[in-house]
């Protein structure tokens, strides 16, 4: 299906990364990142899809101990 909104949002993504390029592109501050462990949401969404794989993940089968002699 063809979406015009997003060749549209492609096209201004794309201009916007070449044109960063040329030497009177305005200048962007690079964020740094905050002391500590970081923000409380991203740390909550990160132990919550661990949890969600770990629970996901397929388990290792039993070693069959019925041919046991």
């Amino acid at each position: 299906m063809f979406e015009a909104s997003a060749m549209v949002q492609a096209m201004n993504d794309t201009t916007h990364h070449v044109n960063s390029a040329r030497p009177s592109a305005p200048a962007s501050r690079v964020r740094s990142r905050g002391h500590g462990r970081g923000d409380p949401l991203r740390r909550g969404t990160a132990t919550l899809l661990r949890r969600l794989a770990d629970r996901v993940e397929p388990r290792r089968a039993r070693p069959c101990t019925t041919a046991t002699a």
